[in-house]
């Protein structure tokens, strides 16, 4: 699909990821809507790309409703907002697991389900959901956050085959520990054995690359880190006790650590 010219509405667009999202597609031609909960921080994105603002929190289920009843027109859905959730599951109090669960996964579920509805009426859109590498290989102590990216790899691959020969295409991006900007980013923590990183616009090429062509996953990693999350997808026995003897534990640590300093 041909992004300039089409209506894109894109989720988490306050982050430093997301800004760098709006700015891309912008350049691009898209007639951006870009959504958020925090007002001043979602016009200052807006401001800097030309896009049209609409308040959510994706955590409060109407929301999601209004969201997508004022983005009707939308022919490409751009889901990228998540929260960290990492930490150990006997932390989160089931206030904390609802949001995260609702944000990460549920959000962009019911989203694409209204929004395809008039996709698929048009015959045409595209829907891409932004995942992690953590859909794909599980880690200590991101028990919630794994089980929302793996439910999102889930459903993305199911919902592609769905809407074959609808004119909606549907595609997957899949980050790993990405530089400058992001969850990962903004804790400050070290990759494990020295595993490199990626770009938040590395991640904007992936987006803008996988509507045009219409690919189904692109995982944004290096070459190591794909590698290490395929053999973990395989054989997960395997990776639990390699990650033992590495430094996995010890980048989660720090993670953990900078979002309980934030809270």
């Amino acid at each position: 699909m041909d992004i300039s010219g089409s209506n894109v509405l894109l989720t988490g667009a306050t982050g430093g990821i997301g800004s760098t999202l709006a700015a891309h597609l912008s350049a691009r031609g898209a007639r951006l809507t870009v959504t958020g909960r925090r007002a001043e921080a979602l016009k200052a994105t807006a401001d800097a790309c030309g896009a049209r603002t609409v308040v959510a929190d994706l955590a409060v289920r109407s929301d999601v409703v209004r969201l997508a009843g004022a983005c009707a027109e939308t022919d490409l859905l751009v889901a990228n907002a998540a929260l960290p959730a990492s930490g150990e599951l006997l932390d989160y109090t089931e206030e904390q697991l609802d949001r995260a669960l609702d944000v990460n996964l549920r959000a962009p579920l019911l989203l694409s389900r209204l929004l395809a509805e008039h996709m698929v009426a048009r015959g045409r859109g595209h829907i891409v959901l932004v995942g992690s590498i953590s859909g794909k290989a599980a880690s200590r102590s991101t028990s919630l956050y794994n089980a929302t990216k793996f439910g999102l790899r889930g459903f993305a691959l199911a919902l592609r085959q769905e809407l074959r020969g609808t004119g909606v295409g549907v595609s997957l991006i899949q980050p790993g520990f990405v530089r400058d900007a992001g969850m990962f980013a903004d804790t400050g923590a070290e990759t494990p054995n020295g595993i490199r990183t990626v770009t938040p616009g590395q991640v904007a090429d992936a987006v803008v690359r996988a509507v045009r062509r219409d690919l189904c996953e692109v995982n944004v990693a290096p070459l190591e880190l794909r590698l290490l999350s395929a053999i973990a997808g395989q054989f997960p026995g395997f990776a639990e006790r390699i990650q033992a003897r590495t430094d996995v534990d010890g980048t989660v640590r720090q993670m953990v650590e900078s979002q309980r300093a934030r809270r």
